[in-house]
């Protein structure tokens, strides 16, 4: 219950809520020092996630027929649980016994053509009769073709808002055919329509849950490139379906490939570089929480100092994301001094998160 409250309340991510709790030692302590964190950064009357909220989204969630899965319980993927920033809580609704088998990413256009549905469903069949479960997104075009194809040997929809809502309203009956046969998988709450912001979010778990993410059709700016990029932060392996130079659908994948993804022309190139497919062992409860730095210890400040701070800070960043460890080597300050104030920004609403550590400027 204290996770839930955490990580629903206002401005707490999956990042700062690990560091709350790293600050903190428990979920309980963190809510309870939410509001006096949040009046230091100027904003009055914060309140954390009521309790009666979280129970009534336990209670939406039992009657959706779906189950939480939290960060270090034996249920919890470990793939996913080695990325920089795991999502604490997990909607889960279908054969959650799936996470426990080896997964790959298909993704790609929604624009699919003929031709990248056709490559599409034949290696989502061929991965899966090699004991590969298919992890996507529920879009349109490559997305659906990828969970059709993989109804029977495995497929795992995650999804930009809860379990319980499909989007787009036309791949309803898919969804109900995975929440049958396969999994679908969400951190969004019971009942969320999704926004444009939650689509990047559900990338980095869309990556962070497979050995390797295979693009099919990808135009050069698009969601699909975000997943590879994702891919390649966390540690997985990119591949990529090549196609026409003149088909801008396939422009994303070209260029992947001329910087260095594996060329896939079939399920057996997928499965020479990933090598044989192993039944990954089930996750040990960690200790505590995931590598994230431990709380750092605040130095003292005379009050004049942290506007000026606030102010460094906040004219480094802007609409395009930074990573936090440049930032703070940009301002050449220890990190036990920039930290705790980018928190402060965070629950103040003027900067915001990203996957991988990432920061940018929320006006």
């Amino acid at each position: 219950m204290a996770w839930l409250r955490l990580i629903r309340s206002r401005r707490v991510g999956a990042t700062t809520f690990f560091r709350l709790m790293a600050e903190h030692g428990s979920a309980d302590a963190a809510l309870a020092a939410l509001p006096a964190l949040a009046r230091s950064a100027g904003v009055e009357q914060y309140g954390a996630c009521p309790r009666d909220d979280a129970l009534r989204e336990l209670a939406a969630g039992r009657a959706a027929g779906a189950r939480l899965i939290a960060f270090g319980t034996p249920g919890y993927p470990a793939a996913l649980a080695d990325i920089p920033d795991p999502p604490p809580l997990l909607w889960a609704r279908g054969r959650a016994d799936l996470l426990r088998r080896p997964q790959v990413a298909l993704v790609g256009a929604r624009n699919a053509s003929s031709l990248g549905t056709r490559m599409t469903r034949k290696l989502a069949e061929g991965l899966g009769a090699a004991g590969m479960v298919t992890v996507s997104g529920l879009a349109r075009g490559v997305d659906t073709a990828a969970h059709l194809a993989s109804l029977d040997t495995g497929t795992i929809a995650v999804m930009a808002g809860g379990v319980d809502v499909t989007y787009p309203a036309e791949n309803t009956e898919l969804a109900g055919k995975i929440a049958a046969q396969g999994l679908l998988l969400s951190e969004q709450p019971i009942g969320l329509n999704p926004q444009a912001r939650h689509f990047p979010q559900r990338n980095r778990i869309i990556s962070g849950l497979a050995r390797a993410v295979i693009v099919v059709e990808a135009a050069a700016r698009s969601g699909s490139l975000i997943t590879a990029k994702n891919a390649l932060d966390q540690g997985r392996e990119v591949l990529a379906v090549p196609g026409h130079p003149f088909d801008a659908r396939a422009s994303g994948c070209n260029m992947l490939i001329r910087d260095g993804a594996t060329l896939v022309r079939g399920d057996s190139d997928v499965l020479e570089a990933l090598g044989a497919p192993a039944e990954p062992a089930a996750p040990a409860r960690p200790a505590r929480f995931p590598e994230i730095p431990p709380g750092p210890a605040r130095r003292v400040r005379a009050a004049a100092e942290i506007p000026q701070l606030h102010a460094e800070i906040l004219s480094r960043l802007g609409p395009s994301p930074l990573a936090e460890d440049q930032l703070i080597r940009d301002l050449d300050l220890p990190a036990g001094a920039v930290t705790p104030e980018l928190l402060t920004l965070e629950l103040d609403g003027r900067i915001t998160r990203q996957a991988g550590g990432l920061l940018s400027r929320a006006d």
